[in-house]
């Protein structure tokens, strides 16, 4: 009721009530992302939210249960513009069976196509005279839809634009001729999108099934020349496209799409023959894969493998190697030994800067290990399920909890990319907070930008120098300031915590060098990120236990994607030294929305006090589960099958699940009676959870691929 009274009064419904009505009045408030989303949610979490079923469901109502009398007693109630398309979309859309699509338009507003074209300008051709924008939704059919369930579908696609001259309609108003240049991107045929997911998942809790697998959003832009200038060429569409698409998760759209089949064949396991033809082997890898091997590493492994191990490795072996042995891993800088003026120190970096605890006030109770700090805090009341995990009411509990702080940059990620980068340092950061201890609660984050002089067109300072030239795979300071502010703020508004405060710092300037008058440049080239938080955690949960043999490991959140590949190599290595695309594809990208599902689990968990079923946590980042899964699993060892990993992409191989740093997952430890109860709460808050291993006790991680043999 309390979330139906929000979501009232932000849509200015009249006077009419809605809270757990059988049936729903006219001023029901529209929108897909608002309505359609808390009713999928409260049906699993058992809330008595707009509920159709009869009060005795209402009480503990089935998660796959479908919500097809809200539906049917709103479906006939769409706006005029809607139903002056109606009849065409259903025509469009009822009985078939493929790939369909939906056409809405307009799709940005006018000052972000504005910008755009201000933009495309200088990027593609000053002879832009006008771009506009329109939403394709390709929704693949697997069954025949029915009337009823065209009219339900089109209802949730259509009554979130309510405009009257917002129209969903089976036929692009945007096309090619003349001076206009129409260029299409949307997501691969091989990355099911965050949005996808939530799409379907509506479409199932609102009666359609799996009819509906997947429904993906693409955008059609047209650009339009002036008049008496040639339209765009090839090149310079390709430019367009390049400005206006992530060419990680997104490509660009020859025509309209029959199919999401990809014809990607996964890569197979390799050996690299180190046993024949040595170093020079591990070189050619390390080229290959951006693995950020220095001689050391290369003399080291060739040595191990050669002469030791006796076997050639895969490059499984040396990817996953080259993540947990990175500096951004292991921080071997400041762990290694310290020479001053010729003179080994006792104490290498890390040792200095732990010796302030010595004269500490004895106050801290977790520094400089696990994901976060904390401090000792108060006994609190606090308001809280009488049953986590259940359907029950809230009551205060009073609890010990101790103050937590989380700090990190992502100053890479945002030079190369900089809103994915920023984004998922923001969301990085939420989950060193949720991954603290056995568990820990989230409460408001700040964040900060370093980056060079931005260079404004109308606002010229004396000290920037227009000379300056900037690496080509790195972004400009004035575009990683605004495109990083929006996306560490986009996720944070994704997943729900507030941003209280943050800072900007710009410097770049030509400095004297020494006495005879030269001058070096000193400016932010590669930018500083700056992300944190502050949280709270139970007094009793500040320790994670040690692996006992039987104890399951456990993967929650998201499925598996091909994005941040080598993110924990990449970021070891001075900017602007890697191969671009290795770069590129090192760069994780963020989706608040399912990290707040990882975090409600997490935080089920928590409120559970000593019943909590965590026994360690780790959040997934830099070297996905090449770390992540190692260091749960230290220093007992387990085996782990490869094909338990659950896909969001059937085409990724061995390597890339086994590499890729896909956001949004933690790993867990959690003994085998726990699993039934992990389970549970996963399903009710939508999350994916997979057993994928067992502690042996071996010391070892032995990986096998189930499917592969």
């Amino acid at each position: 009721r309390v979330a139906a009274k929000s979501i009232r009064s932000s849509n200015r419904v009249g006077k009419r009530t809605w809270s757990g009505s059988s049936s729903v009045g006219s001023s029901f408030p529209p929108p897909l992302h608002g309505v359609a989303v808390l009713l999928a949610r409260e049906r699993g979490r058992g809330c008595a939210v707009a509920a159709a079923a009869p009060k005795k469901d209402n009480a503990n109502p089935s998660p796959s249960r479908p919500a097809r009398g809200v539906v049917r007693s709103v479906s006939s109630r769409r706006s005029e513009s809607n139903l002056a398309v109606a009849s065409g979309s259903l025509l469009a859309v009822e009985g078939t069976v493929g790939v369909v699509q939906l056409y809405r338009r307009p799709h940005m507003s006018p000052s972000a196509l504005q910008n755009l074209l201000k933009r495309a300008r200088v990027e593609v051709a000053p002879r832009i005279e006008a771009v506009d924008a329109e939403a394709c939704f390709n929704l693949d059919v697997r069954e025949g839809l029915t009337r009823e369930e065209c009219d339900i579908l089109l209802w949730l696609f259509g009554e979130t634009f309510g405009e009257k001259d917002e129209k969903l309609t089976p036929k692009a108003s945007l096309q090619d001729g003349g001076d206009c240049a129409v260029v299409e991107v949307g997501p691969r045929m091989n990355f099911s999108t965050a949005w996808s997911s939530n799409a379907t998942s509506i479409c199932r809790s609102c009666g359609l099934g799996d009819k509906v697998s997947r429904a993906e959003r693409s955008t059609r832009f047209q650009v339009t020349c002036k008049k008496g200038t040639a339209p765009l060429s090839e090149d310079e569409k390709r430019r367009f496209a390049e400005m206006v698409h992530d060419r990680m998760t997104e490509t660009v759209y020859d025509g309209p799409l029959k199919s999401f089949a990809s014809g990607i064949v996964p890569a197979p396991v390799v050996s690299v023959p180190v046993l024949n033809e040595g170093e020079k082997a591990l070189r050619q890898i390390n080229e290959d894969l951006g693995l950020a091997f220095d001689d050391w590493d290369l003399s080291y492994y060739t040595d191990l493998f050669k002469n030791i191990i006796g076997r050639d490795p895969t490059n499984v072996e040396l990817f996953d190697l080259a993540q947990s042995n990175s500096e951004h891993s292991r921080h071997w800088f400041f762990n290694g030994d310290l020479v001053i003026g010729g003179e080994p120190m006792k104490e290498c970096l890390f040792d200095i800067i732990r010796d302030t605890l010595k004269s500490s006030n004895k106050n801290s109770v977790i520094a400089f290990k696990d994901n976060s700090s904390a401090i000792k805090g108060f006994s609190v009341q606090r308001l809280e399920p009488s049953q986590p995990g259940q359907p029950s009411p809230m009551m205060y509990k009073e609890k010990q909890y101790d103050i937590l702080f989380t700090a990190e940059t992502h100053n890479f990620p945002c030079a190369v990319a900089p809103y994915p980068g920023a984004e998922t340092g923001a969301g990085g950061r939420m989950r060193d907070t949720h991954a603290t201890g056995i568990g820990s609660l989230l409460g408001a984050g700040t964040a900060g930008y370093c980056v060079g002089n931005l260079q404004l067109d109308a606002d010229a300072h004396p000290w920037e120098d227009h000379s300056f030239a900037y690496p080509d795979n790195l972004a400009t300071p004035l575009r990683i300031m605004i495109e990083a502010s929006n996306g560490a703020s986009d996720y944070g508004n994704k997943f729900g915590e507030p941003l209280i405060q943050g800072f900007t710092r710009t410097f770049g300037q030509r400095i004297s060098a020494n006495d005879n008058g030269s001058t070096e440049r000193r400016e932010w080239l590669k930018p500083i990120m700056f992300s944190g938080g502050i949280g709270q955690i139970n007094h009793h949960h500040l320790d994670k236990s040690e692996p006992e043999v039987g104890m399951f490991v456990v993967k929650i959140g998201g499925p598996a994607y091909r994005i941040g590949m080598g993110g924990g190599a990449a970021s070891s290595l001075p900017g602007g030294s890697n191969k671009a695309d290795l770069d590129f594809n090192a760069v994780q990208r963020g989706d608040g929305e399912f990290a707040q599902k990882l975090y409600r689990v997490v935080r089920t968990c928590v409120e559970m006090g000593k019943d909590n079923p965590i026994v360690s946590i780790h959040d997934q980042g830099a070297g996905g589960n090449c770390n992540c899964v190692k260091e749960i699993i230290y220093p007992a060892g387990a085996e782990i099958d490869i094909r338990k990993i659950r896909l969001g992409d059937e085409t990724m191989s061995v390597i890339e699940i086994w590499g890729a740093e896909y956001q949004e997952n933690d790993c867990l430890l959690i003994k085998p009676e726990s699993r039934g109860l992990l389970e549970s709460i996963c399903e009710r808050e939508r999350c994916i959870m997979s057993v994928i291993g067992t502690i042996t006790g071996s010391g070892k991680i032995v990986l096998k691929d189930s499917k592969g043999g």
